[in-house]
C-alpha cells in the first residue's frame, strides 16, 4: 500500500479537497493524508463546494506535517507554492515530489457568487489533478 501526502500551507482548503478526491478516486490503492506546515481548521467553503460533488470531508482534521513523522511517503504532494518553498524538510528518501499551486479561493473577495466560483473552479482543477494522478500513479 502507497503512502501519499498532500500538502499545503494550512491544511484547510486546496488540501483538504484533494484529500478527498484522492480517496474518492482510488480504492484501497494507497493511504491518503494530508497536512500543512500550519494548521487553521477546516474551511467551510471548502467542505460546502465539495458536498456539492458528493464527496463529504466534514470529518476531515486540519493536520501538521509533524504529525506525520516516520512514515515513509511514496508521493508528496504541495498544492500551493507557499507550503513548497516553506515546508520543512521531509525525509524520504523514495517519495516522488510533485507540484501544483493550485489558486486559493478563501482568499478570494466578492459577492457570494463570486466566492462560490472560486471555490467552484479550484475545485474542478483539484479533481482533474486527482483523477489523472490516481489513474497515471497509482493504478499502474
Amino acid at each position: 500500500m502507497k503512502n501519499v501526502l498532500v500538502l499545503c500551507t494550512g491544511n484547510s482548503c486546496r488540501s483538504q479537497m484533494a484529500h478527498g478526491y484522492l480517496n474518492h478516486f482510488q480504492d484501497s490503492l494507497a493511504n491518503i493524508y494530508s497536512a500543512g506546515i500550519e494548521t487553521h481548521g477546516l474551511n467551510p467553503g471548502a467542505v460546502s463546494i465539495m458536498k456539492e460533488d458528493g464527496i463529504d470531508i466534514s470529518n476531515h482534521t486540519s493536520n501538521h506535517v509533524d504529525e506525520y513523522e516516520g512514515i515513509e511517503w511514496d508521493y508528496i504532494i504541495t498544492v500551493c507554492d507557499h507550503a513548497k518553498e516553506n515546508c520543512p524538510f521531509i525525509p524520504a528518501k523514495n517519495a516522488q515530489r510533485i507540484h501544483n499551486n493550485f489558486t486559493d479561493p478563501s482568499k478570494v473577495k466578492g459577492t457570494q457568487d463570486v466566492i462560490h466560483q472560486a471555490f467552484l473552479d479550484t475545485r474542478e482543477e483539484i479533481k482533474d489533478f486527482c483523477h489523472d494522478f490516481v489513474k497515471e500513479e497509482l493504478v499502474n
